[in-house]
């Protein structure tokens, strides 16, 4: 498989490059800077057409957008939430994937059976809302509502979407003292995009497999 994963040099998306590599398949991975990586900054819109380009007109069988920033964390009501992080946040978790879909749609439609994966959160859930983080629980609430918009659409052009909560992970962003490992979640998550087809696109699933909710 071809595949591409944005913000792919730490974290989930580094521990998703390196399993998919080891299987044999072609990793197309982005970061907005560092080595080795596709030098892509979803918040650029100009980033996106050397992305494209640089496919040199192969087809994208698994597109991951992960790439994503948390930076409302211990924020507080009173004083905090800076309409600068809010246009950021957006910015990078919502704006970013619609784009990166935007530009990569081309190669998407070459691929035979191609899908497309969302990393959103549980943090995204209307049902699960205990306060605080509102920047990054709204983004990602968009997020999620992007891609339910986009499975709808993309179906007649035979591309799956899937978003996915990715467990609460040991990373910068989850801290040391989450959950699962990022080994953990790549598994789950790998098993997860295999799984996705036309008949289950939409869905809003786990990194274990569960319906979460909406």
């Amino acid at each position: 498989m071809q595949i591409v994963i944005t913000g792919a040099n730490r974290g989930i998306g580094h521990a998703l490059l390196t399993r998919y590599r080891a299987a044999g398949h072609a990793v197309t991975g982005t970061a907005r800077n560092a080595p080795g990586y596709h030098p892509l900054d979803v918040t650029q819109p100009a980033q996106f057409e050397p992305l494209a380009q640089s496919l040199d007109g192969q087809p994208v069988d698994l597109l991951v957008c992960n790439a994503g920033v948390y930076l409302d964390k211990g924020q507080s009501l009173a004083d905090g939430y800076p309409a600068d992080m809010w246009a950021t946040e957006f910015a990078t978790n919502v704006t970013g994937v619609f784009l990166t879909v935007q530009a990569l749609l081309p190669s998407l439609q070459m691929a035979a059976q191609p899908k497309i994966a969302i990393i959103s959160s549980q943090m995204a859930s209307d049902t699960r809302a205990p306060g605080g983080s509102y920047v990054y629980r709204a983004s990602k609430a968009a997020a999620l509502n992007l891609g339910r918009n986009l499975a709808a659409d993309l179906r007649g052009l035979g591309i799956a979407v899937g978003i996915y909560h990715p467990g609460w992970v040991q990373t910068d962003m989850g801290g040391a003292t989450a959950e699962i490992t990022v080994d953990q979640a790549a598994e789950g998550l790998t098993a997860r995009f295999a799984a996705l087809s036309l008949a289950s696109t939409g869905c809003f699933e786990t990194w274990d497999g569960r319906d979460h909710p909406f």
